[in-house]
This record gives structure tokens, C-alpha cells and sequence, in this order.
């Protein structure tokens, strides 16, 4: 699955994780929305939970990468199919067990888990020292949420943990 992020620029250049991974050739940034390919967009905003279902219509995942402060929904006017990633927490050292608090590395890596390609989320995360701590906190419900068979499925897992 190929990985893009729509690269804002407006986090500290050395934590920035998509840029690292870009260094790594593991991600494709995009400074505008008309370069940013069309796929399955990471947005906090959706309506709709991602699920192994979306795996079907895409091989492009893209996410946002900006700052939480200014990741306001008229941040996300990028085309393509918007979902919501599920509840799960940071290991990121900023956000660390922090609910909905991720990084784009974190975002990237749990959409990939969530559609099948978890080897890819491994690769991605293992450039960052935190990575394996993000598999091993959300081990559980990111194994729930990829064997969901839809998002409302998702919805129904996910409510289970935040009715903890």
C-alpha cells in the first residue's frame, strides 16, 4: 500500500515523524492538496470509522500531517474517501497515552494494521526508537478493529473502550 502525507510544514521540523520517514523513502509529502493523490484519507473529522472494508477501494492511504492546533476540519479538504481512525493511544514521547493524540507515523502504521498490511506498519514504525511501544499499547484493539468486517463494526469495538 502506498503511504502519502499532505505535508503543512507547521510542526517542529525535528519531530516531525513524516518527514523523517520521507528521509527513508517510506512516505511521499505533498505541499499542496492538487498534488496529493486520491485515496483513503486519515481525518478526525469523518463520519465514517476506517475498517478492513476500505481496503477494498484503495491502495493509496494519505494522511495529514500538521499541527494538533491547527488540525481543524477545514484542514482536510483533500479528495478522496475520509475516515476516522478508531480509539487508540500515543506512544509518541509528546503524547504518550494520550487518546486520538498521534503522530502521522502512529496514524499511518494503525491504518495499515486496520487493512491488512501490518508487516508495512512495522517497517514504518521501526524507524523510531517509541515505535514497537505504539504496536505493543494498542496491540489489542487494533487486532479487534482488522478483524472488524465494517465501520460500524469498528464504532462497536471501539465503544467497548471508551466505555472503559
Amino acid at each position: 500500500m502506498d503511504c502519502h502525507v499532505r505535508y503543512a510544514g507547521d510542526d517542529d521540523p525535528d519531530k516531525c515523524t513524516a518527514r523523517k520517514l520521507a528521509r527513508f523513502d517510506l512516505v511521499e509529502l505533498h505541499r499542496s492538496d492538487r498534488a496529493t493523490p486520491y485515496g483513503v484519507v486519515l481525518n478526525p473529522h469523518a463520519e465514517q470509522a476506517l475498517s478492513p472494508a476500505d481496503a477494498a477501494d484503495t491502495e493509496t492511504l494519505v494522511a495529514l500531517d500538521c499541527s494538533w492546533e491547527s488540525a481543524g476540519e477545514a484542514r482536510f479538504s483533500l479528495p478522496g474517501n475520509h475516515r476516522a481512525l478508531p480509539y487508540l493511544v500515543a506512544a509518541n514521547p509528546v503524547n504518550f497515552g494520550k487518546p486520538f493524540r498521534l503522530t502521522t507515523v502512529e496514524a499511518l502504521a494503525a491504518g495499515l494494521v486496520i487493512l491488512g498490511h501490518r508487516p508495512h506498519a512495522e517497517r514504518l514504525l521501526s524507524k523510531f526508537t517509541w515505535g514497537e511501544t505504539f504496536l505493543d499499547l494498542n496491540d489489542e484493539p487494533l487486532r479487534r478493529y482488522a478483524a472488524c468486517d465494517d465501520s460500524a463494526d469498528v464504532v462497536a469495538v471501539q465503544g467497548e473502550y471508551l466505555d472503559r
